[in-house]
């Protein structure tokens, strides 16, 4: 439990360092640990500066404290759940945060509900580390 608590805290330290840097800031918002390893590794090779929350709550406090570039936002999370995040997150950024909103759920009414709430993509899991880093440029650009 140190470990998490310790990476947690280094998320958080390296978070001013970029923004002072000038390095990109994505808030990556997941409770699987291994989705975390992997993304925040793949993200790390491309330059791009991870911030971690591991339930939706830490991840909205997270977004309202660390102003990241992008939040890439699971949909099932402890707490409060990805859409709950992305309600707020739209109604409290006058200038709207980037959003790539991922997912096991394969209904449409979700996505269609994502879009309404103006996510800017939408991934179904599970899915290839190429098309979620695509999308990443693509929103960073």
């Amino acid at each position: 439990m140190a470990n998490k608590a310790t990476d947690d805290r280094d998320d958080t330290a390296n978070a001013g360092d970029a923004k002072k840097s000038g390095k990109k800031r994505v808030l990556l918002v997941d409770d699987d640990p291994e989705i975390i390893d992997a993304l925040r590794y793949a993200l790390d090779s491309k330059g791009i500066e991870t911030l971690i929350a591991r339930d939706g709550n830490q991840g909205l406090a997270m977004a309202e404290r660390e102003d990241p570039d992008l939040v890439i936002l699971d949909m099932m999370m402890p707490k409060r759940s990805g859409f709950l995040v992305l309600e707020k997150l739209r109604r409290s950024h006058p200038v709207p945060v980037r959003v790539i909103m991922i997912t096991a759920n394969e209904g449409s009414r979700h996505k269609a509900y994502a879009e309404m709430l103006g996510v800017d993509d939408y991934i179904r899991k599970p899915f290839g580390m190429d098309r979620l880093l695509d999308s990443v440029e693509r929103l960073l650009a």
